[in-house]
């Protein structure tokens, strides 16, 4: 008997394997006979003998394919090596349906015959239940989120590629929903993230519990979950989107601070009926959910086509071009509108109004600029320019004092601070002669914040001006808090004063209280001298409108214009 023969027909007999969930094993693959060590029911305690005598008898307990122990012999490369073949694989062995599966690494060689295929193999079986649990729970992280347990956001998008793929291909209907809790941000200011983290959870749970067998959930994002509803109609949709509303408004959530209550609003899209991609899935189920939201927390949205939408939509991008086009090409201008002084009818500054101009000749005004560019978030870029342009007039008419008005986000914008700081300290007297026009809604949503913004202006030497005051309904008190200077009164109060008691007696007492807080005021929208000599009378500071003039582009203050100023770099 030759060396290698005796490593073949021997086996270990040790304790020392059996202590360590192993066991040995010789398997005539001829005969598909299987010897095994003598301690082998220490690794396979539940199992036959009978279930161990032959490699095909063994097969049928494995999991999950049972034909993984020959495949890895027979599929390997011809070989006459005398060493052998070594091999290792991994598998489950499960004594019955209902019993628990043991994991099992399996290494060893195989030996061949004259052909060179496998005619015997040899080895040893391991227990490896703990190893499999780790690569399980790896895998289980990679694909699901940590705190609800469910798909995380790539795995429920690929899931739902799938879905649209097979409803495609079997012509069937599904939906995809996206469900946002409502005010969550109300809850970590008022009790913590722990505690909203444990709302989030407690949804998943609730909603989960009403899914049907097949439907697919997952988090979407922090307070957003996406559910995929396969073999799903119009009218299954609607009520699926109740049955998940209500499973999350009916009861409180409990927490460790108390009981917290919480709503959902939900958008959904039929797929692939309206949506035959995952993004336009997606995109639409957004749209239908921010729809819901501002219709009342708590409701429900399904996405219909609609053509007014569409249009404006197409209208957006072809706006969306044009401003950056006009933004690289330099079409980006300005026109001018005088403010006057109420009694002298001098002019105390003018207002820079944005303009583009088109290829055609046409020029696009403010209200068809500003807001398609903050939708789209291009306000930012036209701040930007409208700012430089404005310092240019500034640093060119020394004797003229200049406003602009800024987009909520431009408050906020670290670039654009950036940029107004590096143009004073170029033109240091145009500072003084800037006003910086803030929408009156802008003011009411943050007050706190917007009082770093005025400060820091105001530091600079420029005055800030409240624009479309009235609109929101802003206290004097903020007035104060904010230490502005110009009150803008809402033309739609001012253009009505000659007809209106109610116009009158409001205008008049915005005047009285701006006069009491040493604060500037400007009339906006003045149609006539009737409406001029009242505000006047009443001592509004400044006027204008179409009585004064509406804006050009030509420099009022200029006897001749001059040539167009040179883009700002």
């Amino acid at each position: 008997m030759s060396r290698n023969e005796a490593n073949v027909t021997s086996l270990p007999t040790s304790t020392i394997l059996a202590s360590l969930g192993q066991a040995a094993f010789v398997w005539d693959i001829a005969t598909d006979a299987i010897r095994w060590s003598d301690h082998v029911g220490a690794v396979f305690p539940d199992l036959a003998p009978a279930s161990l005598a032959s490699g095909a008898e063994f097969a049928k307990l494995i999991e999950p394919q049972r034909s993984i122990r020959s495949d890895a012999l027979h599929l390997s490369p011809a070989a006459h090596d005398a060493n052998g073949v070594p091999y290792r694989i991994e598998y489950a062995v499960r004594a019955s349906t209902a019993a628990q599966p043991v994991w099992i690494e399996e290494t060893g060689c195989w030996f061949a015959g004259p052909d060179g295929r496998p005619a015997r193999a040899q080895g040893v079986v391991r227990i490896n239940n703990e190893r499999h649990a780790a690569e399980e729970q790896l895998l289980k992280l990679s694909r699901n989120d940590a705190l609800t347990g469910e798909l995380n956001r790539t795995h429920l998008i690929a899931a739902l590629a799938e879905t649209i793929e097979e409803a495609q291909r079997y012509r069937s209907s599904c939906a995809f929903m996206l469900i946002g809790i409502d005010h969550l941000a109300r809850i970590n200011d008022a009790f913590g993230f722990d505690v909203a983290d444990g709302v989030i959870a407690e949804v998943a749970k609730r909603v989960r519990a009403r899914l049907r067998g097949g439907d697919v959930l997952g988090r979407f994002s922090g307070n957003k979950f996406g559910v995929i509803l396969k073999n799903c109609t119009q009218d299954d949709m609607t009520v699926a989107a109740e049955r998940f509303l209500a499973a999350v408004r009916d009861e409180v959530v409990p927490t460790r601070l108390g009981p917290v209550s919480v709503t959902a609003s939900i958008g959904a899209v039929s797929v692939p009926r309206y949506a035959r991609s995952p993004e336009e899935a997606i995109n639409r189920a957004h749209e239908t959910l921010d729809s819901a939201k501002r219709r009342h927390a708590g409701s429900f949205a399904a996405w219909r086509p609609n053509v007014e939408r569409e249009a404006q939509r197409r209208v957006n991008i072809r706006v969306t071009d044009e401003i950056v086009t006009a933004l690289n090409e330099r079409r980006i201008a300005l026109a001018f509108e005088p403010v006057v002084e109420a009694h002298a009818r001098k002019p105390a500054f003018y207002e820079c109004l944005v303009r583009m101009e088109q290829e055609g000749g046409r020029t696009l005004l403010a209200p068809d600029i500003v807001p398609v560019a903050e939708r789209l978030g291009l306000i930012r870029l036209v701040d930007h320019r409208v700012l430089e342009l404005v310092v240019a007039e500034l640093a060119a008419a020394p004797h003229i004092s200049l406003s602009l008005n800024i987009s909520p986000e431009t408050t906020m914008d670290s670039d654009w601070w950036a940029s107004i700081e590096s143009l004073m300290r170029a033109h240091p007297s145009a500072a003084e002669r800037l006003i910086v026009e803030i929408t009156e809604t802008v003011a009411i949503q943050d007050i706190d914040g917007l009082r770093g913004f005025v400060t820091r202006l105001k530091n600079l030497g420029s005055r800030i001006a409240i624009d479309d005051f009235g609109a929101g309904y802003t206290s004097f008190r903020n007035l104060r808090k904010l230490a502005v200077d110009i009150v803008k009164i809402d033309g739609a109060f001012v253009q009505n004063i000659a007809t209106s008691a109610d116009d009158r007696a409001f205008v008049q007492t915005l005047i009285d209280l701006s006069r009491r807080l040493k604060i500037k005021t400007v009339a906006e929208w003045v149609q006539d001298e009737t409406a001029a000599g009242m505000l006047r009378d009443w001592g509004c500071d400044y006027i204008q409108g179409r009585l004064i003039g509406l804006a050009s582009a030509q420099r009022p203050w200029k006897s001749v214009v001059e040539n167009t100023l040179p883009a700002a770099s």
